[in-house]
């Protein structure tokens, strides 16, 4: 009968998942064992296991994806079998049922954060989220202006009262839903996210995303779209669907009296500073929404007479 996992083992396994999560790496693929291996692996004590890492392509053929991937050879036997994953890459907030609790641990994981190059190219705070933290609706940007910097909240500047109305005219307030970004410092003269800043900081976000578990997550323009979905393409091309999405790195069925999420769509429109440049595309990014409210059972509110 094979035994639980080792304590010692754990912590050396989750010290593993930690040293690759902070170089980028958030998906790991098991690769498949050989006869030998697996026969090894059903009766190996699992503190006597050998773990073998690469970033060759799983051998199964499944697709790679795009983000940091790494391939794990694991001849650990765990009773029960559990996933050896869902055991090491446990989260500070995961068994916390609350989830406004839940956010603050991620916050205060987050604390002052110097992991990338922004902490020190003139940012004033973080901005890490606001909204309501059980929200069926999740809107994502890029990254904090100069007002947002300023306030500590996402989309407060002439960006965030167009995204106002956006959501306004969906026949709900602002209130109701949650808002994130990719980054959570903004980045000098609001350049574009680098990718290295994107990868850095969007672990945090995909961990609010997992305690927050919306039934639809809104990506807002070509950068979030890029990185919550791991995919290079164009916004043309990533328009006009919903693509099924679990935060990646990230256990999300962890407590076992709620019931159980296996993620929620995603759909990709344009970013509300774009559509303050280019005010013709007001009416594609319009579309984008009806999509999210006929998937939400959403009715936009009757327009009143004069």
């Amino acid at each position: 009968m094979p035994r639980t996992l080792d304590p010692e083992l754990r912590r050396a396994l989750a010290a593993r998942i930690r040293y690759y999560n902070e170089m980028g790496i958030y998906d790991f693929y098991r690769r498949p064992l050989s006869d030998r291996a697996a026969e090894i692996a059903a009766t190996t004590v699992v503190d006597e296991a050998e773990i073998a890492v690469s970033t060759n392509q799983p051998e199964s053929g499944e697709e790679m994806s795009p983000r940091k991937a790494t391939a794990v050879a694991m001849p650990v036997a765990i009773q029960g079998g559990e996933n050896i994953f869902d055991l090491i890459a446990l989260k500070p907030e995961q068994g916390v049922s609350d989830p406004v609790k839940a956010l603050k641990i991620i916050r205060e994981d987050l604390g002052d954060c110097t992991r990338c190059v922004l902490h020190k190219q003139g940012r004033k705070q973080i901005v890490f989220g606001v909204g309501n933290p059980k929200a069926e609706l999740m809107f994502v940007g890029e990254g904090p202006g100069a007002d947002e910097d300023a306030q500590g909240e996402p989309f407060v500047g002439r960006a965030g009262q167009l995204l106002n109305n956006m959501i306004k005219a969906m026949g709900i307030e602002r209130e109701q839903v949650y808002i994130a970004n990719i980054v959570k410092c903004r980045p000098p003269g609001n350049r574009t996210p680098e990718r290295d800043e994107c990868a850095t900081c969007s672990p945090f976000l995909m961990r609010q995303i997992a305690v927050i578990k919306p039934k639809v997550v809104v990506a807002l323009g070509a950068v979030a779209a890029k990185t919550l979905l791991a995919m290079n393409a164009s916004m043309m091309q990533l328009r006009g669907r919903f693509y099924d999405f679990r935060p990646a790195g990230v256990r999300v069925n962890d407590r076992s009296n709620e019931p159980r999420w296996d993620g929620c769509k995603l759909a990709v429109t344009y970013h509300p500073a774009f559509l303050l440049r280019d005010p013709r595309q007001k009416g594609e990014a319009w579309k984008d929404l009806q999509m999210v409210m006929n998937e939400l059972g959403m009715k936009p509110p009757e327009k009143k007479d004069a």
